[in-house]
């Protein structure tokens, strides 16, 4: 029998981490293959790059599911997500994103998947520490994925407004634009009483601390946040719109456009992050994991 090496006694590969060029934020990994074996130093320098740079883009990355969910579990437990008919099959953590039907005319993904701008599964108790998409099928025009760094958004804002936020708490529901979603993609399932009871809203700080760079950021977002829980309801509501806009100026916004077997991997506790769309005549479609984060502090 073979003798397996351990993490710590893999060969090192010779690859390179450098920021985008010209990007608010981001790395791109040059010259790694996922398809191989990776030794706990290596891990460690992506693990860095991660918190230095909130994402990260590995290029020409020829893996295959069982693979991207390997490397996705070295970051913690995944989180499966509530549309449960959209999962790959075999592979359960694996959420297809995508815009293909099947010869039925039924969809092989989550075709909408980033329509308002949000951070993955703010919505849970213990909300993503990160989401690794990988590019399976690319259209030739749109497709873009924007990033808005939250730790600028907070950095910039007023010290006046920055004292009002500290203490407060905000309530994320995964319902918040549900019916909106379907309305506007009649084949988005309607929920069972067991995926709402799967999705109970959460009350999570309006600026969380990252758990492991201890960096503010702002974690309220378009798509998930529904209130402030510590204000009258306008008040709130005006308060959230205020942070919506401050959380996604230009100046902090990186557009990725995705390049043939791009696996990006973005820190949920640091950005927030849109779909750009797809022309409707475009075919577009990638595997997406989520890590599961810690309880928002």
């Amino acid at each position: 029998m073979s003798a397996v090496l351990s993490s710590a006694a893999v060969p090192l590969q010779d690859f390179e981490i450098r920021p985008l060029p010209g990007a608010a934020l981001g790395a791109e990994v040059l010259g790694l293959d996922l398809s191989r074996p990776l030794g706990d130093a290596d891990f460690t320098r992506l693990h860095r790059a991660h918190l230095d740079h909130h994402v990260v883009v590995f290029r020409d990355q020829r893996i295959t599911p069982h693979q991207h969910v390997g490397f996705s579990r070295r970051f913690g437990p995944l989180q499966i997500h509530v549309l449960k008919n959209f999962q790959l099959a075999g592979h359960p953590e694996i959420l297809i994103v995508s815009n293909i039907k099947n010869e039925a005319g039924e969809p092989v993904g989550l075709g909408d998947a980033g329509h308002f701008w949000h951070s993955d599964l703010s919505y849970k108790e213990r909300p993503s520490l990160g989401s690794l998409l990988h590019a399976q099928e690319l259209p030739s025009e749109g497709g873009d994925t924007l990033f808005a760094d939250q730790h600028a958004a907070y950095d910039a804002l007023p010290e006046a407004l920055k004292k009002t936020i500290a203490p407060l708490r905000a309530e994320h529901s995964y319902l918040a634009k549900y019916e909106e979603l379907r309305a506007r993609s009649p084949w988005r399932p309607k929920l069972t009483p067991a995926q709402i009871a799967e999705v109970a809203p959460a009350v999570h700080p309006v600026v969380r601390t990252h758990p492991e760079t201890g960096r503010r950021a702002l974690f309220v977002n378009e798509h998930f946040t529904t209130r402030i829980v510590d204000l009258p309801d306008d008040e709130g509501r005006d308060l959230l719109q205020e942070l919506f806009a401050a959380s996604v100026r230009p100046e902090f916004v990186y557009r990725h456009v995705w390049q043939p077997h791009d696996l990006v991997f973005w820190d949920n506790r640091s950005v927030q992050h849109l779909a750009a769309g797809t022309p409707d005549t475009q075919r577009r479609k990638l595997y997406r994991t989520t890590v599961e984060g810690d309880l928002p502090l």
